[in-house]
C-alpha cells in the first residue's frame, strides 16, 4: 500500500511547481483493458488463491508479462519506459524464484513482517533466491503507518510515475510534454476554412458545385463622387436647351446659349 500511495504523492507534486494536472487527462493510453485486467487478475490470484499450488505463481508471473506489453504499446509516454524497466525487475525475479519475490530476513523483521503467512504471498522468505538484491531489501519501519517491504523495481516504478507527470503537466521552466497521438499533433494539419460540400437540387436532382469567383472579377464598390468643376465637363456633355417661343437665339452665342 504504500508504494501506490508514494506514487500518487510524486504525480501530484507537478501542481506545486506551476504545473497542470489536467494535462493528465489529455494523455491517450492505448489497449488500457490490458493493464485494467492486470491488476484484477494480480488481486485475485493474490488475496482469493485457488487451484494448484503452482497455479497463483504462474498467474503472478503471466501479469508482468501483460503488463509489459502494455508498457511497449504506449512507449511514446515520457516515463513508462521507466515504469516498465521497474517492472521488469520485479518480474524476471518473480519468474526466477518460483512466482515469489524474494525479500531479505532483515528488511521483514524491521517492517514486522518476519513469521508465517498464510496462503500466497507474492513476497517473503524464499531458500536460495536468485537475484537476492532486486527483492525486497528495502523496509518502512513498524512504527510507521503503512509499514511494508519494497524492492528496487518498486523504487523505479514510483520515480517513473513522478517523472512522467512532471514531463506531462509541465511546470515552471519547464514546457509540458506534447503528445504526438492527439489529433491537435498530427503531422501536416493545417487549419482553413472549410470546404463546402455540393448541394443537390430537390427539384432537379442536379449536384451544384460552389463556384469560386476571382477576386479581379468582383466589381469594386464605387466611391462616392467628387464634384467636377465646370470648366472640365466637355460641351457635348451639357444637354442643349430649347429656344422658347418668340425668343431669337443669339447669332454669336452657342445655340446652348440664350440672349435674354
Amino acid at each position: 500500500m504504500i508504494i501506490p500511495l508514494f506514487a500518487l504523492l510524486l504525480v501530484l507534486s507537478p501542481a506545486l511547481l506551476g504545473g497542470r494536472l489536467r494535462r493528465l487527462a489529455g494523455v491517450r493510453l492505448q489497449h488500457t483493458w490490458l493493464i485494467l485486467g492486470t491488476l484484477v487478475v494480480q488481486v485475485v490470484a493474490v488475496e482469493l488463491p485457488f487451484g494448484p499450488e503452482w497455479l497463483p505463481s504462474a498467474t503472478h508471473v503471466a501479469t508482468y508479462a501483460v503488463a509489459g506489453l502494455f508498457v511497449w504499446l504506449n512507449r511514446r509516454i515520457p516515463g513508462l519506459l521507466a515504469i516498465g524497466l521497474g517492472a521488469a525487475s520485479n518480474g524476471v525475479t518473480i519468474a526466477l524464484n518460483g512466482g515469489r519475490l524474494p525479500a531479505s530476513e532483515q528488511a521483514l523483521r524491521l517492517a514486522g513482517r518476519l513469521g508465517p503467512t498464510r496462503g500466497f504471498a507474492n513476497s517473503g522468505l524464499v531458500e536460495h533466491p536468485r537475484l537476492p538484491f532486486l527483492g525486497d531489501v528495502f523496509a518502512i519501519p513498524a512504527s510507521w503507518p503503512l509499514h511494508n517491504v519494497f524492492s528496487v523495481g518498486d523504487l523505479i516504478i514510483v520515480l517513473g510515475a513522478g517523472y512522467a507527470s512532471l514531463r506531462i503537466c509541465g511546470a515552471r521552466g519547464l514546457a509540458p510534454w506534447s503528445d504526438p497521438a492527439s489529433p491537435d499533433a498530427a503531422p501536416g494539419r493545417v487549419k482553413g476554412p472549410r470546404h463546402r460540400a455540393p448541394r443537390r437540387s430537390r427539384f432537379t436532382g442536379v449536384t451544384r458545385e460552389p463556384v469560386a469567383i476571382p477576386a479581379a472579377a468582383v466589381p469594386a464598390s464605387p466611391s462616392p463622387a467628387s464634384p467636377v468643376p465646370a470648366s472640365e465637363v466637355p460641351a457635348a456633355a451639357i444637354p442643349l436647351q430649347a429656344t422658347p417661343p418668340g425668343v431669337e437665339a443669339h447669332p454669336e452665342a452657342p445655340a446652348h446659349v440664350i440672349d435674354r
